[in-house]
């Protein structure tokens, strides 16, 4: 008996308009245009300033433009699942907030955290439900406003992130293409070498935490940096391997962009030439969630029926994956 497929049918995407250049970083903080690019790739950003919008608003955007794109009504759908790190509130969910927003009456909603490998998690989660025959169309969002866990004062991690969302809708494939496979990793992170101190359960907001700056995101970057170039190399040449595909047979890579010497590292250790990568990195940096659907979004026409595709990831937690798809939009 043939399982079924999950395919992709249609992209959305949002973007913020005031657009953080490495430029505007030099007026304050030290840091330079050209530390910047070299070290990251990262040209400039895009920061939500709207101080009355955040996470799901940005999600509602991208999931309404892939619904508008599909030609699908909201009240269609089964499942609303959000990737992200920044929801609006730590409950009610940035996924029930979108549902609400978008319409989505009959659907039920959840987030997923992983991190920036939360939109690959969240796509095979996703996937499994079309390949169980539980939903017919489900909407997978990434999104996060980075930007509201970033401390300015950091260079060392406040020239690196930008907010955004994407969103895919899955529905049912009949011909061959969509979802064929994943392999995700965890390495419990127990030296918090990328973390928030505060905020969760263990360490609860207080005048304290808020005046020594413990709600904003901190990494060893040095860890950090190398985790995630073996991590995401690795698990891509990995799911070749069990997938027998060569370079050739490789249409596309699809990378987190964290940084583009992890992105060059996970290329050439799977044999790809660099016209075969997706690269936005230099205009968004890194939005966590959403930089594998924005990158989808903005290659869409470039991608051709039952093209080969290698997602990858790596974020904090530690956790890392890659997805395996046959490209199903004509």
């Amino acid at each position: 008996m043939e399982v079924k497929k999950a395919k992709i049918t249609s992209v959305g995407h949002y973007l913020p308009e005031f657009r953080m250049t490495n430029f505007e970083l030099e007026k304050i903080m030290d840091t330079n245009d050209e530390w910047i690019r070299t070290r990251t790739g990262i040209e400039e950003r895009r920061i939500l300033k709207d101080e009355d919008k955040a996470t799901a608003f940005m999600g509602a955007e991208a999931a309404k433009e892939a619904l508008a794109d599909a030609g699908v009504a909201a009240e269609e759908l089964d499942l609303v699942i959000v990737a992200t790190v920044t929801p609006d509130y730590l409950f009610p969910a940035a996924a029930c907030l979108v549902q609400n927003m978008i319409g989505a009456t009959n659907a039920f909603a959840f987030d997923l955290s992983a991190a920036c490998s939360g939109f690959l998690y969240a796509l095979s989660t996703g996937s499994m439900y079309i390949e169980s025959g539980r939903a017919k169309k489900v909407l997978v969002v990434g999104a996060d406003k980075m930007s509201s866990i970033i401390d300015y004062e950091d260079r060392t991690t406040s020239i690196l992130f930008g907010d955004g969302a994407g969103a895919v809708l899955l529905e049912e494939s009949t011909d061959g293409t969509g979802f064929i496979d994943y392999i995700h990793y965890t390495e419990g992170d127990t030296n918090c070498s990328l973390y928030q101190h505060a905020g969760g359960s263990r360490n609860p907001a207080s005048h304290e935490t808020v005046e020594n700056r413990q709600h904003f995101v901190t990494q060893d970057g040095r860890t950090v940096f190398k985790k995630a170039t073996m991590g995401m190399a690795d698990v891509s040449l990995e799911i070749m391997q069990k997938n027998n595909l060569s370079p050739e047979d490789v249409a596309w890579l699809v990378p987190h962009q964290a940084n583009l010497r992890i992105i060059d590292a996970t290329a050439n250790r799977m044999g790809l030439s660099s016209d075969k990568v997706m690269i936005n990195i230099n205009k968004y940096g890194n939005t966590t969630a959403a930089t594998i659907p924005l990158c989808l979004y903005d290659w869409k026409s470039r991608l051709n029926h039952g093209d080969n595709i290698i997602l990858a990831a790596f974020g904090g937690g530690f956790t890392w994956g890659a997805s395996y798809i046959k490209w199903g939009m004509k």
